[in-house]
């Protein structure tokens, strides 16, 4: 079984995925952190590069076909963008159970401001440029983000009330 979590960068899926497989007792897996481990350089250098951001959404949906097809148990900490791109969110929700963590722009605004450094797609945007970004790609992501099946408010989302969430519903029930 592979639980999916997604969300705008900034939503906690790493964090929170740690923990959740710790508690399922599955493999933790962030795909952001594959993909640097493979080309062996960090994502802030691959964007960088002209080709940066499609060799990047080349390698996540390489990656995503790889995870799906794992006979494993697996929490996937997908990237922000992942499931918007080719036809991954298909992927995901015909391979196992996805979750969609939510943020209010507000509240992704605060978390990304203290370390938009670390993430190559902000580093160099001011605090207008920034809560205009997040508005217009969670706008556009929407659609996609929406489409898990299950969306929990990410706001003081503990590990806890997310592994409750997850065993009491229906369909993940039948996926496990």
């Amino acid at each position: 079984m592979v639980v999916y979590l997604l969300g705008f960068m900034g939503c906690g899926k790493t964090r929170l995925g740690k923990k959740l497989a710790v508690k399922l007792n599955y493999e933790f897996v962030d795909t952001d952190h594959e993909i640097e481990n493979k080309l062996g350089i960090t994502l802030s250098e691959l964007f960088t590069k002209q080709e940066g951001e499609s060799c990047f959404r080349n390698q996540e949906a390489a990656l995503l076909n790889s995870v799906s097809k794992s006979q494993r148990n697996l929490v996937v900490a997908t990237g922000g963008g992942t499931p918007c791109f080719f036809d991954n969110m298909k992927i995901i929700n015909t391979t196992g159970f996805s979750v969609y963590i939510k943020l209010q722009p507000q509240s992704i605004y605060h978390r990304l401001r203290q370390n938009k450094l670390q993430r190559p797609l902000i580093s160099n945007l001011q605090d207008t440029e920034l809560r205009s970004f997040i508005k217009d790609n969670l706008q556009q992501r929407q659609v996609f983000y929406s489409q898990a099946h299950l969306t929990v408010k990410g706001e003081d989302l503990k590990p806890e009330a997310l592994f409750d969430t997850l065993k009491s519903h229906p369909l993940f029930a039948k996926y496990e």
